[in-house]
């Protein structure tokens, strides 16, 4: 079976609004206003043949955007663009995007009624790249059966059947939503070594929606966090990694370290203060730091993730 070309996508200034609110305005006139701003300018490069872990408050954006990807929505304004690097289109309603593009959700997106075997065909037709071998393995691997019917699945089983179905897509484009919700550990810490084993021998590019982020992302090489409708950053995740250092050590030291930086986050405990600062230090400034006993540390994906998406003050 030949690999496919990775899929890339790109979106420019896309606005995502749902609903209508109806509003008096001063002459007495009903008026229909917009109700709720998914996205909101959203502009954003997801490269071809990378894992990229879109990560989100609730109610950021992530599961509007990766449904605008997968032509299960329409931006308000603004373009999408899916495909192999130079030959991207619009997925609206576009028979080849959405051949190689699998979306699986929480839910599942399975026939309840029907057994197993009937959702897997479904997809085996929708999918030019479906491999039944994997998908076979898998399933063994997650202990389900093809002819028990989803509906009668744990909350668990149905999460590790959707991977299952991410996986043996072989799509171009894999994007995988909270795909984990409901797995035990053990079955979590499976489902990400068959994404990191399946991925290198058939590459391809792989958006991973988490709020599980200090396990997932060792996956990550690249990082979308998504804050407010808004993207916040898109990069390399040794970017992110290198956005952010902390600092444990003497308070009236650290306060003079800290002079001029954006603090992410603090703590205090007695005399000892450590502090999550945005940006890099210099080599003089760390070896200034280990001079007056201050301890410089790296922060997790996840720290820096929830510090930098932490509500400001005014917004409270």
């Amino acid at each position: 079976m030949t690999t496919p070309t990775p899929f890339g996508a790109r979106l420019e200034h896309v606005v995502v609004r749902y609903g209508t609110r109806r509003e008096m305005v001063g002459d007495s006139t009903l008026v229909k206003r917009e109700a709720t701003t998914a996205l909101d300018g959203a502009t954003l490069t997801i490269r071809p043949g990378v894992i990229t872990g879109l990560l989100g408050r609730n109610g950021a954006g992530k599961s509007t955007l990766v449904s605008l990807l997968a032509a299960f929505a329409r931006p308000t304004s603004g373009t999408v663009a899916v495909g192999p690097e130079g030959a991207q289109e619009d997925p609206w309603e576009n028979a080849w995007t959405t051949s190689n593009v699998q979306l699986v959700r929480e839910s599942g997106d399975l026939m309840d009624d029907e057994k197993l075997s009937v959702s897997l065909d479904y997809y085996a037709d929708l999918r030019p790249h479906w491999d039944a071998d994997l998908a076979g393995r898998l399933l063994d691997r997650f202990e389900v059966s093809t002819r028990t019917k989803p509906g009668a699945l744990s909350r668990g089983k149905k999460s590790a059947v959707g991977a299952t179905i991410g996986l043996a897509s072989r799509a171009p484009l894999t994007i995988l939503d909270e795909v984990y919700l409901g797995m035990d550990a053990p079955t979590r810490y499976a489902f990400y070594s068959e994404v990191l084993a399946d991925y290198a021998e058939h590459p391809r590019t792989i958006v991973l929606s988490s709020h599980l982020v200090e396990e997932v992302e060792r996956l990550f090489e690249d990082v979308v966090i998504l804050d407010r409708g808004g993207v916040l950053l898109a990069e390399p995740v040794e970017d992110l990694r290198a956005r952010g250092h902390s600092l444990t050590g003497p308070a009236a030291a650290v306060a003079e370290l800290t002079d001029g930086r954006r603090v992410l986050h603090e703590q205090r405990l007695g005399g000892t203060v450590q502090v999550t600062l945005e940006g890099a230090l210099t080599d003089d400034e760390r070896a200034t730091a280990r001079a007056a006993g201050v301890e410089v540390g790296s922060v997790p994906v996840q720290d820096l993730f929830v510090h930098l998406t932490e509500p400001r003050r005014a917004d409270r």
